[in-house]
Protein backbone atom coordinates (compact mmCIF):
# COMPACT_ATOMS: atom_id res chain seq x y z
CA UNK A 1 0.00 0.00 0.00
CA UNK A 2 2.92 2.90 0.91
CA UNK A 3 4.70 1.54 -2.75
CA UNK A 4 1.17 2.35 -4.50
CA UNK A 5 1.06 5.53 -2.36
CA UNK A 6 4.85 7.07 -2.99
CA UNK A 7 4.84 5.90 -7.11
CA UNK A 8 1.57 7.70 -7.08
CA UNK A 9 2.83 10.91 -5.27
CA UNK A 10 6.58 10.43 -7.30
CA UNK A 11 4.02 10.90 -10.55
CA UNK A 12 2.35 12.92 -9.56
CA UNK A 13 4.71 15.26 -8.72
CA UNK A 14 6.42 14.37 -11.89
CA UNK A 15 3.21 15.33 -13.79
CA UNK A 16 3.10 19.01 -11.87
CA UNK A 17 7.06 19.44 -13.09
CA UNK A 18 6.17 18.89 -16.53
CA UNK A 19 2.61 21.35 -16.46
CA UNK A 20 5.01 23.64 -14.51
CA UNK A 21 7.48 23.63 -17.05
CA UNK A 22 4.75 23.59 -19.95
CA UNK A 23 3.36 26.83 -18.52
CA UNK A 24 6.47 28.46 -18.10
CA UNK A 25 7.36 27.49 -21.47
CA UNK A 26 3.88 29.15 -22.70
CA UNK A 27 4.74 31.93 -20.66
CA UNK A 28 8.05 32.97 -22.82
CA UNK A 29 6.52 31.85 -26.11
CA UNK A 30 4.02 34.91 -26.23
CA UNK A 31 6.44 37.21 -24.37
CA UNK A 32 9.54 37.26 -26.77
CA UNK A 33 9.56 36.56 -30.52
CA UNK A 34 11.36 33.73 -31.92
CA UNK A 35 15.13 34.29 -33.32
CA UNK A 36 14.00 33.98 -36.72
CA UNK A 37 11.21 36.09 -36.67
CA UNK A 38 13.85 38.58 -35.92
CA UNK A 39 16.30 38.15 -38.32
CA UNK A 40 14.40 39.57 -40.84
CA UNK A 41 14.66 42.99 -38.54
CA UNK A 42 18.21 42.62 -37.51
CA UNK A 43 19.51 42.47 -41.41
CA UNK A 44 16.71 45.01 -42.33
CA UNK A 45 18.29 48.23 -40.82
CA UNK A 46 16.55 50.87 -42.16
CA UNK A 47 12.69 51.71 -41.90
CA UNK A 48 10.29 54.50 -42.42
CA UNK A 49 8.60 56.37 -39.43
CA UNK A 50 5.31 58.47 -40.35
CA UNK A 51 3.36 60.44 -37.54
CA UNK A 52 0.06 61.62 -39.15
CA UNK A 53 -3.12 63.10 -38.21
CA UNK A 54 -5.81 65.99 -38.17
CA UNK A 55 -2.87 68.04 -36.39
CA UNK A 56 -1.02 68.29 -39.85
CA UNK A 57 -3.81 71.22 -40.31
CA UNK A 58 -2.09 72.50 -37.48
CA UNK A 59 1.43 72.34 -38.08
CA UNK A 60 1.81 71.65 -34.67
CA UNK A 61 3.60 68.50 -32.81
CA UNK A 62 0.51 65.67 -32.56
CA UNK A 63 -0.75 64.33 -29.30
CA UNK A 64 2.07 66.88 -27.52
CA UNK A 65 -0.05 70.15 -28.71
CA UNK A 66 -3.52 69.05 -27.44
CA UNK A 67 -4.34 71.18 -24.68
CA UNK A 68 -6.49 70.15 -21.62
CA UNK A 69 -5.97 67.46 -19.35
CA UNK A 70 -3.19 65.03 -19.77
CA UNK A 71 -4.33 62.01 -17.00
CA UNK A 72 -1.20 60.67 -15.90
CA UNK A 73 1.42 63.05 -17.04
CA UNK A 74 1.74 66.72 -16.61
CA UNK A 75 1.70 69.35 -19.22
CA UNK A 76 -0.98 71.50 -21.75
CA UNK A 77 -0.55 71.80 -25.23
CA UNK A 78 -1.14 75.52 -26.83
CA UNK A 79 -3.93 73.82 -29.60
CA UNK A 80 -7.43 74.29 -27.50
CA UNK A 81 -8.73 71.29 -26.51
CA UNK A 82 -12.20 71.97 -28.16
CA UNK A 83 -10.27 72.97 -31.68
CA UNK A 84 -7.92 69.98 -31.45
CA UNK A 85 -10.37 67.23 -30.89
CA UNK A 86 -12.48 68.68 -33.76
CA UNK A 87 -9.78 69.31 -36.55
CA UNK A 88 -10.75 65.85 -38.37
CA UNK A 89 -13.53 67.55 -39.44
CA UNK A 90 -11.96 69.36 -41.98
CA UNK A 91 -9.43 66.90 -42.24
CA UNK A 92 -9.47 65.68 -46.27
CA UNK A 93 -6.06 64.93 -47.56
CA UNK A 94 -6.83 64.04 -51.25
CA UNK A 95 -3.51 63.43 -52.45
CA UNK A 96 -2.94 60.67 -49.95
CA UNK A 97 -1.44 58.01 -51.99
CA UNK A 98 -0.04 54.80 -50.55
CA UNK A 99 1.68 53.20 -53.14
CA UNK A 100 3.34 56.57 -53.40
CA UNK A 101 4.38 56.80 -50.16
CA UNK A 102 6.02 52.79 -50.16
CA UNK A 103 7.32 53.50 -53.56
CA UNK A 104 9.26 56.44 -51.10
CA UNK A 105 10.44 54.28 -48.89
CA UNK A 106 11.56 51.90 -50.80
CA UNK A 107 13.68 54.54 -53.35
CA UNK A 108 15.20 55.52 -50.38
CA UNK A 109 16.49 51.50 -49.68
CA UNK A 110 13.93 51.36 -46.51
CA UNK A 111 12.86 47.73 -45.61
CA UNK A 112 9.87 48.27 -43.41
CA UNK A 113 7.35 51.09 -42.66
CA UNK A 114 5.85 52.00 -39.19
CA UNK A 115 2.33 53.99 -39.07
CA UNK A 116 0.81 56.30 -36.44
CA UNK A 117 -2.20 53.75 -36.32
CA UNK A 118 -3.15 55.68 -33.03
CA UNK A 119 -1.35 58.19 -31.21
CA UNK A 120 -1.85 59.84 -27.41
CA UNK A 121 -4.52 62.26 -28.37
CA UNK A 122 -6.69 59.34 -29.29
CA UNK A 123 -7.36 59.86 -32.93
CA UNK A 124 -7.69 56.33 -34.79
CA UNK A 125 -6.19 56.76 -38.30
CA UNK A 126 -8.49 53.16 -39.07
CA UNK A 127 -11.93 51.80 -39.50
CA UNK A 128 -12.53 50.81 -35.59
CA UNK A 129 -16.02 49.93 -34.60
CA UNK A 130 -14.86 51.27 -31.15
CA UNK A 131 -14.84 54.68 -31.73
CA UNK A 132 -16.76 57.37 -33.46
CA UNK A 133 -13.41 59.72 -33.39
CA UNK A 134 -11.62 58.04 -36.52
CA UNK A 135 -10.37 58.39 -40.12
CA UNK A 136 -13.85 57.60 -41.55
CA UNK A 137 -15.56 59.89 -40.26
CA UNK A 138 -13.71 63.20 -41.58
CA UNK A 139 -14.57 64.35 -45.06
CA UNK A 140 -11.90 62.16 -46.41
CA UNK A 141 -13.67 58.76 -45.71
CA UNK A 142 -11.22 56.62 -46.20
CA UNK A 143 -9.20 53.64 -44.14
CA UNK A 144 -5.87 55.28 -44.49
CA UNK A 145 -4.32 52.47 -42.38
CA UNK A 146 -5.99 49.52 -44.68
CA UNK A 147 -4.42 51.45 -47.60
CA UNK A 148 -1.30 51.53 -46.64
CA UNK A 149 -0.97 47.91 -45.37
CA UNK A 150 -2.61 46.90 -48.87
CA UNK A 151 0.44 49.21 -50.50
CA UNK A 152 2.93 47.65 -48.22
CA UNK A 153 2.03 43.92 -48.63
CA UNK A 154 2.17 44.45 -52.74
CA UNK A 155 5.31 46.12 -52.48
CA UNK A 156 6.99 43.98 -50.42
CA UNK A 157 7.34 46.53 -47.41
CA UNK A 158 7.55 45.22 -43.98
CA UNK A 159 4.65 46.93 -41.85
CA UNK A 160 4.24 48.37 -38.28
CA UNK A 161 1.98 50.08 -36.62
CA UNK A 162 2.54 52.71 -34.19
CA UNK A 163 -0.34 52.67 -31.32
CA UNK A 164 0.06 54.44 -28.05
CA UNK A 165 -1.83 52.99 -24.89
CA UNK A 166 -1.70 56.32 -23.92
CA UNK A 167 -5.20 58.17 -24.64
CA UNK A 168 -6.22 62.11 -23.55
CA UNK A 169 -9.32 62.00 -25.42
CA UNK A 170 -11.08 58.52 -24.29
CA UNK A 171 -13.38 58.74 -21.15
CA UNK A 172 -12.07 56.06 -19.26
CA UNK A 173 -8.49 56.85 -19.65
CA UNK A 174 -6.46 56.76 -16.01
CA UNK A 175 -10.23 57.05 -14.28
CA UNK A 176 -11.83 54.46 -11.87
CA UNK A 177 -13.24 53.12 -14.89
CA UNK A 178 -9.59 52.28 -16.45
CA UNK A 179 -10.32 48.55 -16.72
CA UNK A 180 -12.95 49.60 -19.48
CA UNK A 181 -10.53 51.58 -21.32
CA UNK A 182 -8.12 48.40 -21.38
CA UNK A 183 -11.07 46.63 -22.37
CA UNK A 184 -11.14 49.36 -25.61
CA UNK A 185 -7.00 48.89 -26.22
CA UNK A 186 -7.38 45.52 -26.60
CA UNK A 187 -10.35 45.43 -28.49
CA UNK A 188 -8.29 47.88 -30.61
CA UNK A 189 -5.17 46.29 -31.18
CA UNK A 190 -7.49 43.08 -32.20
CA UNK A 191 -8.70 44.79 -34.69
CA UNK A 192 -5.17 45.73 -36.18
CA UNK A 193 -4.12 42.17 -35.86
CA UNK A 194 -7.14 40.79 -37.67
CA UNK A 195 -8.33 43.51 -40.35
CA UNK A 196 -5.33 44.24 -42.28
CA UNK A 197 -3.09 41.58 -43.00
CA UNK A 198 0.43 40.03 -41.99
CA UNK A 199 1.31 42.67 -39.62
CA UNK A 200 5.08 42.49 -38.40
CA UNK A 201 5.65 44.79 -35.76
CA UNK A 202 3.89 46.61 -33.11
CA UNK A 203 5.10 49.36 -31.81
CA UNK A 204 3.79 51.03 -28.40
CA UNK A 205 3.83 53.95 -26.85
CA UNK A 206 3.36 54.19 -23.54
CA UNK A 207 4.75 57.31 -21.88
CA UNK A 208 6.39 54.65 -18.81
CA UNK A 209 3.09 53.00 -18.33
CA UNK A 210 3.78 49.73 -16.54
CA UNK A 211 2.33 46.14 -17.56
CA UNK A 212 -0.22 46.44 -15.31
CA UNK A 213 -1.45 49.76 -17.07
CA UNK A 214 -2.15 47.96 -20.06
CA UNK A 215 -2.32 44.18 -18.89
CA UNK A 216 0.15 43.89 -21.20
CA UNK A 217 0.99 40.05 -20.77
CA UNK A 218 -2.76 39.01 -21.92
CA UNK A 219 -2.28 41.91 -24.79
CA UNK A 220 1.35 40.16 -25.36
CA UNK A 221 -0.82 36.96 -25.74
CA UNK A 222 -3.36 38.01 -27.93
CA UNK A 223 -1.44 39.72 -30.19
CA UNK A 224 0.92 36.50 -30.65
CA UNK A 225 -1.95 34.94 -31.54
CA UNK A 226 -3.61 36.41 -33.90
CA UNK A 227 -0.24 37.23 -35.63
CA UNK A 228 2.65 34.56 -34.48
CA UNK A 229 5.21 36.25 -36.10
CA UNK A 230 5.26 39.37 -35.22
CA UNK A 231 7.60 41.74 -33.39
CA UNK A 232 7.13 44.19 -30.79
CA UNK A 233 8.76 46.79 -29.01
CA UNK A 234 9.71 47.67 -25.23
CA UNK A 235 7.11 50.20 -24.26
CA UNK A 236 4.03 48.34 -23.23
CA UNK A 237 5.85 47.88 -19.39
CA UNK A 238 7.19 44.44 -20.92
CA UNK A 239 11.19 44.17 -22.36
CA UNK A 240 9.63 42.97 -25.79
CA UNK A 241 11.83 41.72 -28.48
CA UNK A 242 13.74 45.41 -29.42
CA UNK A 243 14.82 48.77 -27.42
CA UNK A 244 13.95 51.77 -29.06
CA UNK A 245 16.11 54.58 -27.70
CA UNK A 246 14.51 57.88 -29.24
CA UNK A 247 15.98 60.90 -30.91
CA UNK A 248 20.02 59.62 -29.87
CA UNK A 249 21.87 57.13 -31.41
CA UNK A 250 22.02 54.01 -29.68
CA UNK A 251 25.12 53.13 -27.49
CA UNK A 252 27.23 49.43 -28.73
CA UNK A 253 25.42 46.35 -28.10
CA UNK A 254 25.17 43.26 -29.85
CA UNK A 255 23.03 41.24 -27.56
CA UNK A 256 19.93 42.96 -27.37
CA UNK A 257 18.43 44.24 -30.83
CA UNK A 258 17.66 47.85 -30.74
CA UNK A 259 16.41 50.46 -33.26
CA UNK A 260 17.02 54.01 -32.79
CA UNK A 261 13.87 56.32 -33.55
CA UNK A 262 14.62 59.85 -34.94
CA UNK A 263 12.94 62.63 -36.54
CA UNK A 264 13.81 64.05 -39.60
CA UNK A 265 13.01 67.75 -38.53
CA UNK A 266 12.22 69.21 -35.52
CA UNK A 267 9.19 67.51 -34.70
CA UNK A 268 7.41 64.13 -35.63
CA UNK A 269 4.34 65.35 -37.21
CA UNK A 270 4.75 68.17 -40.15
CA UNK A 271 5.56 71.65 -39.64
CA UNK A 272 5.64 74.02 -42.08
CA UNK A 273 9.48 75.42 -42.99
CA UNK A 274 10.98 73.25 -40.41
CA UNK A 275 14.52 72.61 -40.47
CA UNK A 276 15.55 69.38 -41.64
CA UNK A 277 18.60 67.45 -41.61
CA UNK A 278 20.72 67.39 -44.31
CA UNK A 279 21.93 64.22 -46.50
CA UNK A 280 25.45 63.93 -44.61
CA UNK A 281 23.75 64.06 -41.12
CA UNK A 282 20.83 61.24 -42.29
CA UNK A 283 23.48 59.16 -43.40
CA UNK A 284 26.16 59.37 -41.35
CA UNK A 285 23.17 58.83 -37.97
CA UNK A 286 22.03 55.62 -40.51
CA UNK A 287 26.28 54.54 -40.05
CA UNK A 288 26.54 54.76 -36.56
CA UNK A 289 23.06 53.03 -35.54
CA UNK A 290 23.96 50.19 -37.54
CA UNK A 291 28.10 50.17 -36.46
CA UNK A 292 26.22 50.41 -33.41
CA UNK A 293 24.47 46.96 -34.09
CA UNK A 294 20.95 48.48 -34.07
CA UNK A 295 18.66 49.91 -36.95
CA UNK A 296 17.84 53.43 -37.40
CA UNK A 297 14.07 54.22 -37.98
CA UNK A 298 13.67 57.84 -39.68
CA UNK A 299 10.43 59.47 -39.43
CA UNK A 300 9.04 61.72 -41.80
CA UNK A 301 5.55 64.22 -40.78
CA UNK A 302 3.39 63.79 -44.12
CA UNK A 303 1.35 67.20 -44.95
CA UNK A 304 -1.99 67.91 -44.82
CA UNK A 305 -2.43 67.33 -48.17
CA UNK A 306 -1.85 63.99 -47.95
CA UNK A 307 1.95 63.78 -49.88
CA UNK A 308 5.31 63.54 -48.15
CA UNK A 309 6.41 67.19 -48.19
CA UNK A 310 9.13 67.23 -51.07
CA UNK A 311 12.15 67.88 -49.03
CA UNK A 312 11.98 65.33 -47.10
CA UNK A 313 11.18 62.82 -50.39
CA UNK A 314 14.47 64.41 -51.73
CA UNK A 315 16.49 63.96 -48.52
CA UNK A 316 15.13 60.23 -48.72
CA UNK A 317 15.99 59.77 -52.27
CA UNK A 318 19.56 60.88 -51.64
CA UNK A 319 19.92 57.85 -48.51
CA UNK A 320 18.58 55.61 -51.22
CA UNK A 321 21.13 56.50 -53.69
CA UNK A 322 24.37 56.11 -51.05
CA UNK A 323 22.17 52.55 -49.93
CA UNK A 324 22.17 52.24 -53.98
CA UNK A 325 26.34 51.96 -53.87
CA UNK A 326 27.44 51.29 -50.30
CA UNK A 327 24.12 48.73 -49.20
CA UNK A 328 26.22 45.80 -48.95
CA UNK A 329 28.19 47.46 -46.22
CA UNK A 330 24.96 47.88 -43.91
CA UNK A 331 22.17 45.58 -45.41
CA UNK A 332 22.39 42.12 -43.33
CA UNK A 333 25.55 43.21 -41.30
CA UNK A 334 26.40 43.20 -37.70
CA UNK A 335 28.27 45.93 -35.59
CA UNK A 336 31.97 45.78 -35.16
CA UNK A 337 33.93 45.13 -34.58
CA UNK A 338 35.29 49.03 -34.27
CA UNK A 339 32.03 50.64 -32.24
CA UNK A 340 31.22 53.84 -33.72
CA UNK A 341 33.51 56.36 -32.87
CA UNK A 342 34.89 59.99 -34.23
CA UNK A 343 36.20 58.79 -36.80
CA UNK A 344 32.92 56.26 -38.01
CA UNK A 345 32.15 53.08 -37.79
CA UNK A 346 32.68 49.57 -38.28
CA UNK A 347 29.87 46.59 -39.89
CA UNK A 348 31.30 43.45 -40.85
CA UNK A 349 29.71 40.16 -42.63
CA UNK A 350 31.14 36.85 -43.40
CA UNK A 351 34.81 37.35 -43.79
CA UNK A 352 34.50 40.90 -44.24
CA UNK A 353 35.01 44.23 -42.45
CA UNK A 354 33.35 47.37 -43.23
CA UNK A 355 35.20 50.25 -41.99
CA UNK A 356 32.95 53.56 -42.79
CA UNK A 357 34.87 56.62 -42.20
CA UNK A 358 32.80 59.75 -41.79
CA UNK A 359 35.69 62.00 -40.45
CA UNK A 360 39.23 61.98 -41.58
CA UNK A 361 40.85 63.40 -38.23
CA UNK A 362 44.07 62.89 -39.77
CA UNK A 363 46.17 61.21 -43.09
CA UNK A 364 46.09 57.43 -41.02
CA UNK A 365 43.15 56.25 -39.52
CA UNK A 366 44.42 53.67 -36.55
CA UNK A 367 42.73 50.68 -35.18
CA UNK A 368 43.17 48.42 -32.53
CA UNK A 369 44.47 44.78 -33.54
CA UNK A 370 42.14 41.88 -34.65
CA UNK A 371 42.57 38.63 -34.35
CA UNK A 372 42.66 38.09 -37.69
CA UNK A 373 44.52 38.25 -40.72
CA UNK A 374 43.68 40.77 -43.64
CA UNK A 375 44.28 39.03 -46.99
CA UNK A 376 42.48 41.77 -49.35
CA UNK A 377 41.49 45.44 -48.92
CA UNK A 378 39.57 47.93 -51.41
CA UNK A 379 37.50 50.91 -51.28
CA UNK A 380 33.75 50.02 -51.80
CA UNK A 381 33.07 51.42 -55.44
CA UNK A 382 36.48 52.31 -56.33
CA UNK A 383 39.48 53.70 -55.16
CA UNK A 384 42.42 52.56 -54.16
CA UNK A 385 43.70 52.06 -49.68
CA UNK A 386 46.74 51.20 -48.04
CA UNK A 387 46.74 49.03 -45.22
CA UNK A 388 49.38 48.09 -42.83
CA UNK A 389 48.33 45.26 -39.90
CA UNK A 390 50.49 44.48 -37.04
CA UNK A 391 50.15 43.03 -33.52
CA UNK A 392 49.50 46.85 -32.15
CA UNK A 393 47.05 47.81 -34.78
CA UNK A 394 46.05 48.87 -38.71
CA UNK A 395 46.87 51.07 -39.99
CA UNK A 396 44.57 52.90 -43.09
CA UNK A 397 45.17 55.48 -45.47
CA UNK A 398 44.04 57.03 -48.76
CA UNK A 399 44.62 59.82 -51.23
CA UNK A 400 42.85 62.37 -51.10
CA UNK A 401 41.04 61.61 -54.20
CA UNK A 402 39.87 58.68 -53.04
CA UNK A 403 37.90 59.62 -50.00
CA UNK A 404 34.70 60.62 -50.37
CA UNK A 405 32.55 62.90 -49.81
CA UNK A 406 30.08 61.24 -46.91
CA UNK A 407 31.21 58.17 -46.11
CA UNK A 408 34.61 56.10 -47.43
CA UNK A 409 33.82 52.46 -47.13
CA UNK A 410 36.91 50.63 -46.36
CA UNK A 411 36.77 46.66 -47.46
CA UNK A 412 39.07 44.62 -45.11
CA UNK A 413 38.99 40.59 -46.35
CA UNK A 414 40.32 38.36 -43.60
CA UNK A 415 41.22 35.04 -43.66
CA UNK A 416 38.15 33.46 -41.55
CA UNK A 417 34.85 34.62 -40.39
CA UNK A 418 34.97 38.27 -38.64
CA UNK A 419 32.78 36.63 -35.57
CA UNK A 420 36.37 34.67 -34.49
CA UNK A 421 38.60 37.78 -34.68
CA UNK A 422 35.90 39.55 -32.31
CA UNK A 423 36.75 36.39 -29.72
Amino acid sequence: MKIRQMTSLVLCSGLFLLTMTARAQETESYLQAKPEDMRWFRDAKFGLFIHWGPVSLKGTEIGWSRGGERRGIKGVGPVPVEEYDNLYKKFNPVKFDAKEWVQIAKDAGMKYLVFTAKHHDGFSMFDTKLSEYKITNSPFQRDVVAELAKACHEGGLKLGFYYSPVDWYHPDYRTENHKRYIEFLHGQIRELCTNYGQVDILWFDGLGGTAEDWDSNNLFKMIRELQPHIIINDRAGLPGDFATPEQTIGTFQTERPWESCITIGTQWAWKPADEIKSVSECIHTLVRCVGGDGNLLLNVGPMPDGRIEPRQAARLQKIGEFLNQCGESIYGTRGGPFPPDSWGAGTHKEKNIYVHVLNWDSDKLILPPIKKRIVRNSILNGGVCFVKQTAEGIEISTREANKKKIDTVIVLELDGPVTDAMK
